[in-house]
């Protein structure tokens, strides 16, 4: 049975060496074969984009070869796919090169969007790629006091980037020395400071032990560079002198000219992930339309499951079990503090108070991600 993965980040990553391990004998054998496709022969470890823009790590310490994390006998090739053709069980890449298979499972990401509101890209900083987080570097090393505008667009990618990048800046302008020269104001789009509840009710506490004001029903609408003021959908607008952005995300562009979702989310089925309308079509990761969070941890536990389930199709014909929603975020809560966040589709977070042994954990799993990506933790 041929399985195609398209996509080399951390769901797809993940997937295929959790069925190249389920699937051993029958890889031996003949019965099975993975393919994987991807658009880089790299793999980034995108949660280290934060502490690149704080000084904290440097961008080679982001990557690794994507070839050196796929167990052995998974065939990988750089070559992104251009054309999905799902009726026909085909997909053309950019190389020309059509690929049939038996299964596929679609990785393929998300993509941050500040372009998409106007004088936003040119007026903002953000964490997203490699040179946003350099030139967010750069700039907070040149800022000298003023007023932090941090604003939030959704959906974006990592839930708990707008809280962490707050509390993060907070402390490096404090260390600093610019405490009494910086003021930090936070807006989100919806009626509280976070799409979770309970993370929300988390934030006013910390937000108000550092003076930080907040407005909430606050979309973006447009940046006005010139008079350094963003502008709300609402008809609100406020000043700023550094603006911090977490910008709305897209999927991939690939899924949306395929009409395979509408914004590049693809529909799924939120317990099998299979994609609608198509028996042995899947997605995992940030390219769903699934309203859960789209983090690391959610392409990680999607791709246990879905590897659990082809392993099983392949072996006894149909799956076994479901993924139940699990998530699970670290959330930075300043230089040396960290809580976390873990819930499902039943269940709601309950972030407890920051301590510096969570921060360490965290600082301990940006080393262990590569074998997370292994699908060895």
């Amino acid at each position: 049975m041929r399985i195609l993965i398209v996509g080399g980040g951390m769901g797809g990553t993940i997937l295929a060496n959790n069925l190249a391990r389920r699937l051993k004998n029958e890889m031996k054998t003949g019965k099975a074969k993975i393919t994987m496709l991807s658009a880089s022969d790299k793999h980034m470890y995108q949660p280290g984009l934060l502490y690149v823009a704080l000084g904290r790590m440097t961008p080679d310490e982001l990557y690794r070869d994507q070839a050196s994390l796929l167990e052995p006998g998974i065939e990988f090739h750089v070559d992104p796919v251009e054309e999905f053709h799902l009726d026909k069980n085909q997909v053309k890449t950019k190389g020309g090169k059509t690929h049939s298979y038996d299964l596929i499972a679609i990785a393929t990401g998300s993509r941050a969007v500040p372009e998409a509101i106007p004088g936003l890209a040119e007026n903002s900083i953000n964490v997203y790629t490699e040179a946003a987080a350099l030139k967010f570097h750069k700039t907070i090393g040149e800022f000298k006091g003023g007023r932090v505008v941090i604003a939030v667009g959704v959906p974006h990618k990592c839930p708990m980037i707008p809280p962490e990048i707050t509390f993060t800046l907070y402390d490096y302008f404090k260390d600093r020395g610019l405490a009494d020269k910086v003021s930090f104001h936070y807006t989100y789009p919806i009626g509280r400071l976070h799409s979770l509840e309970p993370v929300s009710n988390w934030m006013k506490g910390e937000f108000a032990t550092r003076n930080i004001t907040t407005e909430t029903l606050f979309n973006i609408k447009e940046v006005d560079g010139a008079k350094k003021v963003v502008r709300s959908e609402e008809g609100s607008e406020t000043k700023y002198d550094l603006l911090v952005v977490v910008p709305a995300h897209k999927g991939m562009e690939v899924i949306e000219k395929n009409n395979l979702g509408k914004g590049g989310w693809i529909p799924v089925d939120r317990l099998r992930l299979g994609i609608e309308g198509y028996a042995n079509a899947y997605a995992l990761g940030d390219t769903t339309n699934i309203p859960i969070s789209k983090a690391g941890s959610t392409a990680h536990f999607e791709a246990e499951a879905l590897a659990e389930n082809l392993a099983s199709i392949v072996k006894i014909g149909s799956p076994v079990r479901d993924y139940d929603g699990k998530v699970f975020c670290f959330i930075e809560a300043g230089k040396d503090r960290a809580t976390y966040a873990m819930f499902n589709y039943n269940n709601p977070p309950d972030p407890k108070p920051p301590t510096k042994s969570v921060h360490w954990f965290k600082m301990a799993y940006n080393q262990l991600y590569w074998a997370s990506a292994r699908g060895l933790l």
